[in-house]
């Protein structure tokens, strides 16, 4: 993880020298003489560390303590360095907010190790303890930065999402969940150079900062080493079968799918950014986008070529094909549903069935185990393959139904309110 360091110094050979000390790969440091400058370098930055020196304007205590108000959210280490050696000096100077106080002059050697030894301690403090990534709170803060450098640098982003991980944490257990997330963590890793940033913003988000040319290239690897080990997760039971068969939860009428990664990619060099949120809006809209039905899938931001006000936004498919024998049954789900504000539609109501696109199917398998119904399933998840199917049956068995190609089954008899939940749930999922 690369850090950032402040040094705050009137001098002029000092903090040159202090520069040259502290700077590598790992660790940028900016000098500044100026406190006003100084102080918006820590609000748009959020250095981990600052260097303080005596040699400014002000009474270093009560520079200190300004410093620790202002930065009260995000707690940087702070170094005072001072000419005194005198005891009274260093305890003013640590009970106003500084974590060490050294005397100059200095050892380098020594210099060096104490102050990489508050940057390792800082930067472990971020650690998310699952991945041992960085964790939200420090991906914000790389957000921050790479917004303050944009008209200077070019960068590009990527989140990551696993999508399906609750429910397979549900079925396999956290333990096995928590193998998953250090193993795709590990892959994403390997991807990476010294100058990339990865941190974990959730347990199944994930964040990486590059530069815009490896971008593509990054997704596209993440996209298919993903793919290629997932299934190794699996018993060998649910791989042959194709989904997860749950049990005991609220998800257990779901059809399991495997875990797949979505990964939008966002870039200044088409975007320009005034803020972490409108970062994380285009990140998230893009991630979104790419989402794709048992498979990973990568999207990246292109170029917008067409006019202003000239995209059409996408209405929200909110219709609903139910196939109900009980007439009873079907008027009362029409009705409830139509009440909930979804457009409803019977067979026997579509001119056109094949330019049809409900985003939802209830399909009602009859009563006996007669595998017409089961039949009907097969062929309406070949025909709308983005709907989702709820399944209502009283006869045929779950495993039979998932297989079948239902997305959900739920045995007759039902409350509506079980139905109308998960009707909620897959307008959402459809819509996303």
């Amino acid at each position: 993880m690369r850090t950032t360091t402040l040094i705050i110094d009137t001098r002029k050979e000092l903090p040159a020298k202090y520069k040259k000390i502290l700077e590598d790969a790992n660790n940028k440091v900016k000098v500044s003489s100026n406190i006003k400058t100084a102080l918006d370098f820590i609000k748009t930055r959020e250095p981990d560390l600052i260097i303080i020196s005596d040699s400014i304007d002000e009474d270093l205590s009560t520079f200190c303590e300004k410093i620790r108000i202002l930065t009260y959210n995000m707690r940087p280490v702070i170094i005072a360095t001072s000419k005194s050696a005198e005891a009274e000096d260093r305890i003013k100077v640590l009970k106003a907010g500084a974590d060490d106080f050294i005397s100059e002059p200095i050892n380098n050697e020594e210099f060096k190790i104490r102050i990489y030894a508050h940057i390792r301690r800082e930067y472990e403090s971020y650690l998310d303890l699952q991945t041992n990534l960085p964790n939200g709170n420090y991906c914000m803060r790389a957000l921050k930065r790479i917004l303050s450098e944009t008209e200077t640098t070019q960068w590009s982003a990527l989140l990551i999402k696993i999508n399906e991980f609750e429910i397979y944490k549900s079925v396999y257990t956290e333990l096995a969940s928590d193998k998953l997330i250090k193993t795709f963590s590990a892959l994403m890793t390997s991807g990476l150079d010294e100058n990339d940033f990865l941190g974990s913003i959730s347990e199944n988000q994930f964040l990486i900062i590059t530069n815009p040319y490896k971008l593509e290239k990054i997704a596209s690897f993440l996209t298919f080493a993903f793919d290629s080990v997932k299934e190794k997760f699996y018993s060998n039971e649910d791989v042959k079968r194709g989904y997860m068969l749950i049990q005991g939860n609220e998800y257990a009428g779901k059809r399991g799918e495997f875990v797949s990664i979505s990964i939008g990619g966002i870039s200044n060099e088409f975007s320009k950014y005034d803020s972490v949120e409108s970062i994380l809006k285009d990140l998230m809209t893009t991630n979104s986008l790419a989402k794709r039905p048992n498979s990973s899938n990568y999207l990246i931001q292109r170029p917008k070529i067409s006019t202003p006000n000239s995209v059409i936004k996408k209405e929200l498919n909110k219709k609903i094909l139910i196939i109900e024998e009980d007439t009873a049954m079907q008027i009362l789900l029409t009705e409830t549903l139509k009440l909930e504000g979804y457009e409803i539609s019977l067979p026997e109501t579509i001119i056109n069935f094949e330019e049809y696109n409900p985003a939802i199917i209830i399909l009602d398998t009859g009563l006996t185990k007669d595998t017409t119904g089961i039949k009907l399933c097969k062929h309406l998840k070949n025909k709308k393959k983005l709907a989702k199917i709820i399944v209502t049956a009283n006869s045929h068995e779950k495993e039979e139904i998932l297989t079948a190609g239902a997305d959900f089954y739920l045995p007759k008899p039902y409350e509506i309110s079980t139905l109308i939940k998960w009707v909620n749930y897959f307008i959402k999922e459809v819509n996303e």
